[in-house]
């Protein structure tokens, strides 16, 4: 072959190949504990004149205990509802006119608070969060008044939405520890038993700065930062740590399905899960990349079988989770209007099967890692959205660098291990189904 040829086709080969994906930024961190307890982790970056605050709480609904559910979300609502020196509603009040925005969520690991602020703000963003974590107004009329808005959240958000109860249901199914069986939101009747009593109890035992994690991030001097940390923070009493719930599982034997009729449904849905390994361990960093390329867009798997060639789903999703304890991967498809539901999840099952039996592709795997690496991009994006992925990390695995290992441990994944994981985890004897099918509604 001529030089002239061949300069070309090597040319050719690297575009083919795609150039190599340039250094992952590193964060820098700089952890401190008070001597409170309080971690804090700064991550300084001055490319825009803001900051980003989150505090995140090691509790979540896997800490509740039987006839005590939906404290976690509870207490994301009262921790607006004022502290000794914010009045009620005054939290929102301040942060909005000086130019912010903020927010709070519950999910089984962790509850955040969080605001974005420009960078003169600092001391209000920490005035704000110390004098709730010190002195939240836990009191007869807020609790009455949150669980009245919890109730109805619940409401609307699953009890009239279509297919929220299957959501409850299929993590019923998929889980026995009580941990992670119940839901997030709480039941409605172990609210109406609860007292102010239960809630200041618990605001003890969790809300306390040994328990919490705050994040800095943004357009912060860190010797500065700090200093005013300790400035609102240092004299916040601590409490003892409470216990860490025993998340363990026991294996199952046997596939687990249900099948909900729902009034509010249009169409029938599948829900799948599997249980899988715990988060940021190499067995569930494998699952992250098998959904990836399961579900990567319209030129992956389940997109192109289950929507454009065989046409059994309008819509398909596969989500594997991280949680600190057994997390599951979740599979949802609809089936297309006139497909037979069980035709559409034997397709599904097939399509895992094939990885169990031939594996992944190099091409699939290197389209996985470009879309995971543009998704831990995308989460830097703000200083807020660093702020609460370093809290929300820090607190399910106990290290804030593991927000800048992260990438390094899905890149290193290999097409073994993803064959590896299927075998191991896509298993018949371990999947629960929930399937919806929409229920005639009474006139």
């Amino acid at each position: 072959m001529r030089i002239s040829r061949l300069i070309p086709l090597l040319a050719f080969a690297a575009v083919a190949a795609g150039p190599a994906a340039p250094p992952f930024p590193k964060q820098r961190l700089i952890e401190t504990k008070l001597d409170n307890g309080l971690r804090v982790v700064l991550a300084p970056d001055a490319s825009a004149p803001v900051f980003g605050i989150a505090v995140t709480y090691d509790v979540g609904s896997r800490n509740e205990r039987p006839g005590r559910t939906g404290f976690a979300h509870l207490f994301e609502h009262m921790m607006f509802q004022g502290s000794e020196n914010v009045g009620k509603g005054e939290h929102f009040i301040q942060v909005l006119n000086n130019g912010g925005g903020m927010n709070g969520t519950t999910n089984e690991d962790r509850t955040n608070y969080f605001e974005t602020l420009p960078k003169n703000q600092l001391d209000l963003a920490l005035f704000l969060e110390a004098d709730r974590m010190r002195a939240l107004a836990v009191n007869q009329a807020n609790f009455d008044n949150q669980r009245k808005t919890v109730q109805e959240e619940r409401r609307l958000g699953i009890d009239n939405q279509p297919y929220g109860k299957s959501m409850l249901e299929v993590d019923n199914l998929s889980y026995d520890n009580f941990a992670y069986k119940h839901s997030v939101i709480g039941s409605m009747s172990d609210l109406d038993r609860a007292s102010v009593q239960d809630a200041k109890d618990f605001f003890t035992a969790y809300y306390s700065p040994s328990n919490a994690i705050l994040v800095l991030a943004g357009d912060i001097e860190p010797e500065d930062a700090l200093a005013r940390v300790k400035k609102y923070f240092g004299a916040i009493g601590q409490h003892p740590r409470p216990p860490a719930p025993d998340l363990a599982d026991e294996e199952r034997i046997g596939e687990r399905r249900e099948t909900v009729y729902d009034a509010m449904a249009r169409l029938p849905r599948l829900m799948i899960t599997w249980p899988i390994a715990p988060g940021n361990t190499p067995d569930n960093d494998a699952v992250q990349v098998l959904a990836q390329t399961l579900d990567g867009g319209r030129s992956a798997r389940f997109y192109q079988t289950l929507v454009k060639d065989k046409e059994l789903a309008t819509e398909e999703d596969v989500g594997p989770d991280m949680r600190i304890g057994p997390s599951l991967l979740y599979v949802m498809a609809t089936p297309r209007p006139g497909v037979d539901s069980k035709a559409l999840e034997a397709a599904i099952y097939k399509s895992f099967d094939d990885v169990r039996e031939k594996g992944i592709t190099a091409g699939e795997l290197g389209k996985a890692r470009r879309q995971l690496r543009r998704k831990l991009i995308e989460q830097r994006q703000t200083a807020l959205s660093t702020a609460i992925q370093i809290g929300e990390l820090t607190v399910r695995f106990g290290d804030p660098e593991t927000f800048n290992q992260r990438y390094e441990k899905l890149m290193a994944v290999t097409p073994e291990q993803v064959q590896a994981a299927a075998r191991k985890y896509i298993v018949t004897d371990h999947r629960a189904v929930v399937l919806t099918l929409p229920k005639e509604r009474k006139s």
